[in-house]
C-alpha cells in the first residue's frame, strides 16, 4: 500500500506540474509570438531580450529541481530516487503536452517541430521524440517503484548505468541537433531520427537486459 500511495501521489503530482507548465507555455506564447494564434508555429525563434532569457533559463533549472525534489522526498534508497525522478518527469513531459493540445490545440500532430529545452543551447525535435522518450521513463521507473520489493538490490550494474547515460547523451545530440540553424533563425527539417533511434533503442535495450537478472523472488505481484 505504501508504494501505491506513493505512485498516486507522484503520479497526481507530476499531472498537476504539467498542467501547470502548459498553462506557462501558453503564457509565453502569448508574449513571445503576440502576432499569431496561439497554435501557431513556434519556428523561426524569435529573438527575445536577456531578461526574458534569463527568466526562462531560472525557470527551467527550477523545474529540473522540483522534479528531483519530490523524487527526494518520496524515496531513500539512491536507485528508487532515481526512478521516481524518470517517473515524475515523464509523467510530466507528457501532461504538459495534453495540457496544450486541450487549451489551445497544439501540436496539431506528434510530427510538429518544439522547443524543448534552452539549457545550455536550445534544443528541437519533432513531439514525437520526446513523447517517447517520456513513456519509456515512466514504464521503466513504475517496474522499478511498483514491481521491485523495495529492499531489492539495484539490478543496474555499473555497465548498465553508462551504457544508459551514453544512450541520453545520444539521444540530447539528436536534439542539438539543429541548434546553430535555430540560432540563426532557420527553419529546422530533418530530424534525425536514425540518431535518436540508436540511443533510445540501446537505452531500451539495456535497461531490459538488466531487468531480465532481477531475482524474481524480488518482484512483487
Amino acid at each position: 500500500m505504501r508504494t501505491r500511495g506513493h505512485i498516486g501521489w507522484l503520479t497526481l503530482w507530476s499531472a498537476a506540474f504539467g498542467v501547470t507548465e502548459g498553462a506557462v507555455v501558453t503564457y509565453l506564447r502569448r508574449v513571445c509570438y503576440p502576432d499569431q494564434p496561439l497554435a501557431g508555429p513556434l519556428f523561426p525563434m524569435r529573438n527575445l531580450d536577456r531578461a526574458l532569457i534569463l527568466t526562462e533559463l531560472t525557470r527551467e533549472a527550477g523545474t529540473l529541481l522540483m522534479l528531483l525534489g519530490v523524487a527526494m522526498l518520496a524515496e531513500r534508497r539512491p536507485f528508487r530516487r532515481f526512478a521516481a525522478f524518470c517517473f515524475c518527469f515523464g509523467i510530466w513531459d507528457i501532461v504538459y503536452y495534453v495540457m496544450l493540445r486541450v487549451a489551445i490545440g497544439w501540436p496539431a500532430s506528434l510530427l510538429e517541430w518544439d522547443v524543448l529545452f534552452l539549457i545550455p543551447a536550445p534544443w528541437a525535435a519533432p513531439v514525437l521524440a520526446p513523447v517517447l522518450v517520456a513513456l519509456s521513463l515512466v514504464a521503466g521507473a513504475w517496474l522499478v517503484l511498483a514491481r521491485l520489493d523495495e529492499s531489492a538490490p539495484s539490478p543496474l550494474r555499473a555497465a548498465d548505468f553508462w551504457t544508459l547515460g551514453i544512450a541520453g547523451l545520444v539521444i540530447v545530440w539528436s536534439f542539438l541537433w539543429h541548434t546553430a540553424g535555430l540560432l540563426r533563425g532557420d527553419m529546422p527539417a530533418d530530424y534525425p531520427w536514425w540518431l535518436f533511434a540508436i540511443g533510445w533503442l540501446a537505452g531500451l535495450a539495456s535497461f531490459g537486459l538488466a531487468w531480465r537478472r532481477v531475482n524474481p523472488a524480488r518482484i512483487q505481484r
